[in-house]
C-alpha cells in the first residue's frame, strides 16, 4: 500500500478545502452545488477530464446532504 505523504497531502488540501468540504448548513449545501453546476458545465460527460472524479465526488457529497435534510416527495395515485 502506498504510503501517504502528510505534508504533500497539507499543502494540496489547504488549495482546494474551500471547495470540498462536507456541507453542514442549506448555504454550504447550496455553495456546493454551484461548485458541482460549474464542474459539470467544464466537464460534461467526458469521464476521462482530470476533474471528474472531483465532480463525482462533490456529487456525492451533495447526495447524502440530500438523503439527510431534503424530506422525499410522496407519490400520491
Amino acid at each position: 500500500m502506498p504510503s501517504l505523504n502528510l505534508d504533500q497531502t497539507i499543502r494540496a488540501w489547504s488549495t482546494i478545502a474551500d471547495n470540498v468540504f462536507v456541507p453542514h448548513s442549506e448555504a454550504e449545501y447550496e455553495r456546493l452545488v454551484e461548485i458541482c453546476d460549474s464542474l459539470i458545465d467544464h466537464v460534461g460527460e467526458d469521464e476521462t477530464h482530470p476533474l471528474a472524479s472531483l465532480m463525482e465526488v462533490i456529487g456525492v457529497l451533495i447526495e447524502n446532504y440530500e438523503a439527510e435534510h431534503v424530506p422525499e416527495l410522496e407519490e400520491t395515485f
